[in-house]
């Protein structure tokens, strides 16, 4: 491991998404996740599918996509710890781990000795994160968090989709998890910040996360735009509550996305249109102006820009410094130049279907490079060789687990 993390072990006791992508970053940024399973069935994304990895024979494989996408760099052990044995080996992984990451309910782990008040004393330098749907106080602390739900409730969904009063209008969702995804890396930031910590003062500390609170965070110029005025903004669709013109485009024979981001660059866009007067109309010349009189405005652009094709705006456009783009399908963003002279798309080998297909951390080190050297794990793949060589257990001992089983070895 290269990675500016590798010293740092983290155990890793959550499932889905939230938690396993803060611990994929961190296995991304070198750090050690022991990744801990249900014997039998692991972590319930590896059977959220189809889609599923396929073999060499084109065939599917145990492995979903879905678990496949946040997984990566990590060892796999199956132990059922409702057992008391099993409770003993995440407490002796834990005495020896760094960073410990966990999405059970409120209290869940409790009853097994593996909450932070039982381990602490244990492992004093253990940075112990819990993630849940709402947090760990308050009204809705006891409730299940499912992104849908934390989509609607933090004001997402009252932004996001179309307008009421047209076609199509109503509230929508973000087509991915985006609380689950945000909360991992709010998650991710506060591990390594109570990591800073620990340095200067030897103590762990346990840190609180939850998805409606990284939702709201999340909203931020329209959580603003409600503070400072107490009016809460609508949906717009794909149009910016504080910029015109910026929003998608019908073009000729596509769509084209236009974000005019100040008077300079509305000003070239006019010259490229031929509508050099829209530049200096009282209604149009500042930003102001055209958020004030969009209505005005957006449907004269709208009946512009259908008059050409998506490639000659973008030809026109792009050398002006006018920002612009497409509206790709994921075929099209992974055939991107762009994205491809960033090596973004990496492919793992994995011992069911030869390579897996991975997106990359999207960031990169001068002097301490992320490291993808391990596909997601098969479920309990690592359970034998951890125990054998971080708890010093005898192959004999992992025998009888095995055969009562407390965990799951992959042969």
């Amino acid at each position: 491991m290269t990675g500016p993390l590798s010293p740092l072990t983290v155990l890793d006791l959550s499932r889905v998404l939230a938690g396993p992508w803060c611990t994929q970053l961190l296995a991304d940024l070198g750090a050690t996740v022991v990744k801990v399973e249900r014997p039998g069935t692991g972590d319930d994304t590896r059977a959220w599918g189809p889609p599923y990895l396929k073999d060499e024979q084109g065939r599917d494989t145990t492995e979903a996509a879905y678990y496949l996408c946040c997984n990566r760099g990590k060892l796999s052990v199956a132990v059922d710890f409702t057992t008391p044995d099993g409770q003993r080996i995440v407490r002796d992984l834990a005495r020896q781990a760094d960073v410990l990451v966990e999405n059970f309910k409120v209290g869940g782990l409790a009853k097994y000795g593996l909450d932070y008040a039982s381990l602490a004393p244990e492992n004093p330098r253990l940075v112990y994160c819990s993630i849940t749907g709402f947090g760990q106080d308050g009204p809705y602390a006891d409730r299940a968090g499912y992104d849908f739900i934390i989509q609607g409730m933090s004001g997402f969904m009252s932004v996001t989709g179309e307008r009421d009063d047209l076609p199509g209008g109503g509230p929508q969702k973000a087509g991915v998890a985006i609380s689950d995804l945000m909360t991992g890396m709010y998650a991710t930031v506060a591990i390594q910040a109570a990591l800073a910590h620990r340095d200067r003062t030897g103590r762990g500390q346990w840190i609180d996360a939850c998805l409606l609170d990284s939702a709201v965070a999340m909203m931020a110029t329209m959580s603003h735009n409600y503070l400072v005025t107490g009016a809460p903004p609508g949906r717009l669709g794909n149009a910016h509550q504080n910029i015109v013109p910026y929003q998608a485009f019908a073009c000729a024979d596509g769509h084209l996305i236009l974000a005019v981001g100040n008077d300079g660059q509305f000003a070239r866009f006019c010259d490229v249109a031929h509508k050099s007067e829209w530049a200096t109309d009282p209604r149009f010349a500042k930003n102001t102006d055209r958020v004030r009189n969009r209505d005005a405005l957006v449907p004269m652009v709208a009946d512009l820009v259908k008059t050409r094709t998506q490639k000659a705006w973008l030809d026109a456009l792009e050398p002006l410094g006018i920002p612009c783009g497409p509206i790709n399908t994921l075929d099209q963003v992974f055939a991107d130049p762009q994205l491809v002279a960033r090596g973004l798309r990496k492919d793992l080998p994995h011992p069911l279907a030869g390579t897996v297909p991975q997106v990359t951390l999207p960031l990169r080190f001068s002097a301490t490079p992320p490291s993808y050297d391990r596909s997601p794990p098969l479920l309990g793949e690592h359970t034998a060789s951890v125990l054998r060589e971080r708890l010093g257990l005898a192959d004999a001992r992992i025998g009888e687990l095995v055969a009562r089983g407390v965990v799951q070895v992959r042969e």
